[in-house]
């Protein structure tokens, strides 16, 4: 048995297309939805990122700004910086790429986005919106991207999480924990895994679904996997090789799941693809709550 890929390069392009759509729509009405991206500090790591982020909305039609700050950029700086682009009517969404410089608290630059502007979904009023089923209601709010990406895969290869077993490994604030208030509400029964649990492979050869997020290396080999299992791998790791891999034994697991995604190529491309969904869906309610 050989795993079917999940190809998160494919369904991301099917996304930005009806993104694209939505932009033109938007734009024809008088609004070009925007988005900003703060730098701080010269992270080679977050240079690509935020480079890609910007790239994907110009090819959707979505207005991005970008501004690079030095890493000795003070809080108080990007504090004000981050005020004045929550009152600027262009910027629909912002962005402070992580990890910050150990000077500044990344909580309080969080908490200091507007929620309506919150496109990453770290906020707590998205975080909490999200725990009670109230996203994008009037409290606005967010799904963070990744887990919001990794549903959509889900959906994209017709798994349904209902009734079915899903085992999270990881506990992070930006994937563990949402995607499990996810799953959870797509009516899974979900068990979360962390560096604390003492026997992981107990878990996760009950599960249906496997969602591996905690940055190391191997840390589901294939006598831990179900037969038939769906298994996505939030992983970015670089093997002794420099390459890139993810944190599922990509060769061995494929013997035994059903699904799996691959690294690169997967849960990465959707991740961006949903930062523009949220950012398109910001603007849109933006537009729609104007008289």
């Amino acid at each position: 048995m050989t795993a079917q890929l999940i190809d998160g390069v494919k369904l991301s392009q099917q996304i930005r297309a009806s993104v694209a759509q939505r932009a033109a729509a938007l734009t024809e009405r008088g609004v070009t939805p925007g988005l900003a991206v703060l730098l701080v500090g010269d992270s080679p790591a977050s240079q690509v990122y935020v480079r890609n982020k910007v790239k994907a909305c110009q090819d959707a039609g979505l207005h991005s700004v970008l501004e690079k700050y030095d890493a000795t950029l003070t809080e108080a700086e990007l504090l004000a910086r981050v005020e004045a682009l929550n009152l600027d009517p262009s910027i629909h969404g912002i962005l402070v790429q992580l990890p910050l410089p150990a000077h500044i608290d990344a909580n309080k630059v969080i908490e200091a986005i507007s929620p309506l502007k919150d496109v990453d979904g770290f906020h707590i009023g998205s975080a909490g919106a999200l725990m009670v089923g109230r996203i994008g209601q009037e409290s606005g709010g967010f799904i963070p991207c990744t887990p919001y990406g990794c549903m959509k895969m889900l959906e994209s290869i017709g798994v349904d999480p209902r009734g079915k077993h899903a085992v999270v490994i990881g506990r992070s604030n930006i994937v563990g924990k949402p995607m499990a208030m996810l799953l959870l509400q797509a009516s899974a029964t979900v068990t979360i895994c962390h560096s604390g649990t003492p026997d992981l492979a107990l878990f996760t050869r009950q599960a249906d679904i496997i969602v591996a997020a905690v940055g190391k290396q191997n840390v589901l080999t294939a006598d831990m996997v179900k037969p038939g299992a769906v298994v996505i791998d939030v992983g970015m790791n670089r093997n002794a090789e420099g390459k890139l891999c993810g944190d599922v034994d990509f060769a061995g697991v494929s013997e035994v799941a059903g699904w799996i995604t691959p690294v690169p190529g997967g849960v990465g491309p959707m991740t961006i693809t949903m930062l523009l969904v949220n950012t398109m869906e910001a603007a849109e309610r933006e537009a729609n709550a104007t008289p």
